[in-house]
C-alpha cells in the first residue's frame, strides 16, 4: 500500500513529527469540517498535538492503523466515518488489536464516530435546507443548483437529497461547503459525531 496519504504520514513520523493524537478521516471535506469547527470552539489543534489525517477513503484504514496503532507508533487515535463505511472501521480496529466494537457506543468509547448517513447529510440536517440554499446563493452557485434540480433524475427528490447531490458534483465542492456550512452552524446544533469527536480529543 503506497497511497500518497500514507506516504506523507510515514515521512512525517520518520522526521520525528509525531503528534500525540491522530484523527483518521475519510477525506479532505471531513478534515475541513473538523478544523473549522475546532476554530469556532477557539481551539488550536496543532498546539494540542492533534493531527487530522485524511486517508483517501475508508478502505485504507487498516494500513493507517498498522502504522499508527498499538503495533506501530502507538499514537492516541480517533476517527470519523460515514455510516456506509462503518464496517471497514470496525474490522480495521479489530485487526489492529483495538478491541471488538459491536455497537456505535463501543466505537465512540475508543474515539471513533459515525456520521448518519455522511458528513454532508449531517450538516444539511443541522442547518436546514433553506440556510444551505442561502449559502450556495452567496457563493454565486444558485444557478448551478437550479440546473441540477431541473434534471429528470433529481426533479422529484427532496430538497435535502438535491443539496446532498449538489455537494458532490464538482471536485473540491465538498471541502468548500464543509467549511462554509460549519461556519454557519449554531454551536448549539453541531452534529453529534463532530462534537463528540472534538470532545474526545481534548487534552
Amino acid at each position: 500500500m503506497d497511497a500518497p496519504e500514507l506516504i506523507a504520514v510515514s515521512a512525517a513520523l520518520a522526521e520525528g513529527a509525531e503528534p500525540s493524537t491522530v484523527v483518521l478521516v475519510e477525506g479532505a471535506s471531513d478534515q475541513a469540517a473538523l478544523s473549522t469547527l475546532a476554530g469556532r470552539y477557539r481551539r488550536d489543534l496543532t498546539a494540542e498535538g492533534v493531527s487530522i489525517v485524511p486517508m483517501g477513503g475508508a478502505t485504507t484504514i487498516g494500513h493507517f492503523l498498522a502504522l499508527l496503532g498499538p503495533y506501530g507508533h502507538d499514537c492516541r487515535l480517533a476517527g470519523l466515518c460515514d455510516a456506509g463505511e462503518e464496517g471497514d472501521f470496525r474490522r480495521g480496529l479489530e485487526r489492529a488489536g483495538m478491541g471488538i466494537h459491536p455497537t456505535r457506543d463501543d466505537l465512540e468509547s475508543v474515539g471513533f464516530f459515525v456520521c448518519v448517513a455522511d458528513l454532508e447529510d449531517e450538516l444539511i440536517r443541522a442547518l436546514g435546507p433553506q440556510a444551505v440554499v442561502e449559502i450556495i446563493d452567496a457563493q454565486g452557485e444558485l444557478g448551478s443548483l437550479r440546473i441540477l434540480q431541473r434534471q429528470p433524475f433529481h426533479r422529484n427528490r427532496t430538497i435535502e437529497q438535491q443539496l446532498w447531490r449538489f455537494m458532490g458534483t464538482r471536485s473540491g465542492r465538498k471541502s468548500t461547503y464543509a467549511r462554509l456550512l460549519v461556519e454557519a452552524l449554531d454551536l448549539d446544533s453541531v452534529p453529534p459525531p463532530l462534537d463528540g469527536l472534538l470532545e474526545y480529543v481534548k487534552p
